[in-house]
């Protein structure tokens, strides 16, 4: 979900005769905190905050009054109180948004059948066989707005370019309740201006990394020469930025994934209670899936959470990626960060998971970069001397102490 507050919102408010913009983005505008005020009408235009009203949890979802406080999802609930006293907190209701999503994505099937789902509350849609149908790609990103309005009550931003990643950043720039074209021949235009930080890739660190030399636009990166991007960032980092400046993404739309999925959970002997020791399982189990992943050559774009308390309450949590991933270490950061928004002290948990949803080809991944390179290649490492020498011969040292005494002596898979 989008830390777009409204400022600096940019909008193609007048028809756009356009057919080149065939790649749109739909994002639901503050997805979670707009489905509860479907339910609390007299809360709309306040800033309110989806979480526990608690100083130890996190935040959930803000609306864009929230937002322009500098409050945002993950962020600690005792910092979002600090910075806006007056906030109203409303406990989150994951059911809901789960029956609102898929009433969502199935409007977007009615407008084409290349949809690729990234989570609950984002799509990318490929409308190049729409537009004898529905007009241009204006016009398709308008009817999908009034549609989702009209049967939902809740409003999305439409980003409309000819790649995912300038549509993915058009919806960004057009929220909230907008919609943004980007011609094919004008994408240049658009992206030069904007700040590196735009593009997909750059964090924090990166984002310093580049400032420091003076390289503050997209446009700043685009003219750095290309050894020079090379010898800062390496040279896959480097390429594909540089590709990115100028507007160049060959990933398609990828449908018909489908709700396949690859998953190992536990079930303890013993209740867990220790954040610590949860954490080491879902590293445990977060190695499981990822060998599995790569021996089918598939990677998941979503990581999921399945959490079972002693009074077999079942929460499930999940989380798409900003690029798809078969690695241990990334499933498991992801799978921790779900939970840590879950845990609170003395919970008994008697059942955890660990899922990679989503599933796309390793080789159709068309990844812009690879953070997770390093990572992989350890993991791959690893793959082979298990295949040579069995299983445990490597194990990462967090495991060594594990909890295995307490799980149960059979966990499932599927």
């Amino acid at each position: 979900m989008s830390k777009q507050d409204g400022r600096n919102r940019l909008v193609s408010d007048a028809p756009v005769d356009d057919r080149t913009a065939t790649v749109l983005h739909v994002d639901m505008d503050a997805f979670f905190a707009s489905v509860e005020l479907l339910d609390r009408p007299d809360l709309v235009g306040l800033p309110v905050i989806v979480g526990h009203d608690s100083d130890r949890s996190v935040v959930t979802a803000a609306t864009y009054e929230a937002r322009r406080y500098g409050i945002n999802s993950a962020m600690p609930m005792a910092v979002a109180k600090r910075r806006c006293p007056a906030a109203v907190i409303v406990e989150p209701h994951f059911e809901k948004y789960s029956a609102r999503s898929a009433q969502v994505m199935r409007i977007f099937d009615r407008f084409t059948p290349r949809v690729e789902r990234l989570g609950i509350d984002e799509a990318f849609l490929d409308v190049a066989g729409a537009l004898r149908l529905y007009g241009t790609p204006w016009q398709i990103g308008t009817e999908i707005r009034r549609t989702v309005f009209a049967e939902t009550g809740l409003h999305c931003s439409v980003g409309a370019a000819s790649t995912k990643f300038v549509a993915k950043l058009a919806s960004s720039r057009s929220k909230p309740d907008g919609l943004l074209v980007v011609p094919h021949e004008h994408t240049v235009a658009f992206l030069h201006p904007q700040p590196v930080s735009a593009l997909w890739g750059v964090g924090g660190k990166t984002q310093e990394t580049l400032e420091r030399r003076g390289i503050h636009t997209v446009r700043d990166l685009a003219t750095t020469p290309l050894p020079s991007l090379v010898a800062l960032l390496g040279p896959a980092g480097g390429q594909r930025l540089h590709d990115l400046s100028w507007g160049r993404d060959p990933r398609t739309v990828e449908s018909g994934v489908g709700e396949k999925s690859i998953g190992h959970e536990v079930t303890f002997g013993r209740d867990l209670t220790d954040r610590d020791d949860v954490a080491r399982e879902l590293l445990r189990l977060a190695e499981k899936v990822a060998v599995r992943l790569r021996r089918a050559e598939v990677q998941a774009r979503t990581v999921a959470l399945k959490v079972r308390y002693t009074d077999f309450t079942t929460l499930t949590r999940s989380r798409t990626l900003a690029e798809p991933s078969d690695v241990a270490k990334r499933l498991h950061r992801e799978a921790v960060e779900l939970y840590d928004v879950l845990h609170r002290p003395g919970n008994r948990i008697r059942l955890i998971g660990v899922r990679g949803e989503n599933l796309v080809p390793a080789a159709a991944s068309n990844a812009l970069w690879d953070d997770d390179a390093p990572w992989r290649e350890t993991e791959t490492t690893v793959d082979a001397v298990t295949a040579r020498f069995g299983a445990g011969v490597l194990r990462p040292a967090s495991l060594v102490r594990g909890t295995g005494e307490q799980r149960a002596p059979h966990a499932r898979q599927d």
